[in-house]
């Protein structure tokens, strides 16, 4: 299971534009040490999903689809990247 996060960590910070690069990573940096196996799946399915649209969705500029709603993405958009010095 350490491998399969550090994968998915992996993965969150190198999305494809800087701004997710960077909100993603340090989502995942927090949360998926302790994510269960479910939360994982989650949290991979929506690496799955382009940039843009996720992008789309934190922002509020689109509505999310059913398919991808879940604990993870809410709780994802409520998270706060908080810029580190360095």
């Amino acid at each position: 299971m350490e491998t399969r996060r550090r994968k998915l960590t992996f993965r969150a910070w190198r999305r494809g534009f800087r701004e997710m690069d960077l909100y993603m990573g340090s989502f995942a940096d927090k949360f998926l040490p302790d994510f269960d196996e479910a939360q994982l799946d989650e949290f991979e399915r929506l690496l799955e999903v382009p940039d843009w649209d996720v992008y789309a969705w934190l922002i509020g500029q689109k509505d999310v689809p059913d398919k991808h709603k879940g604990p993870v993405l809410d709780q994802l958009v409520a998270f706060r990247y908080a810029a580190q010095a360095g």
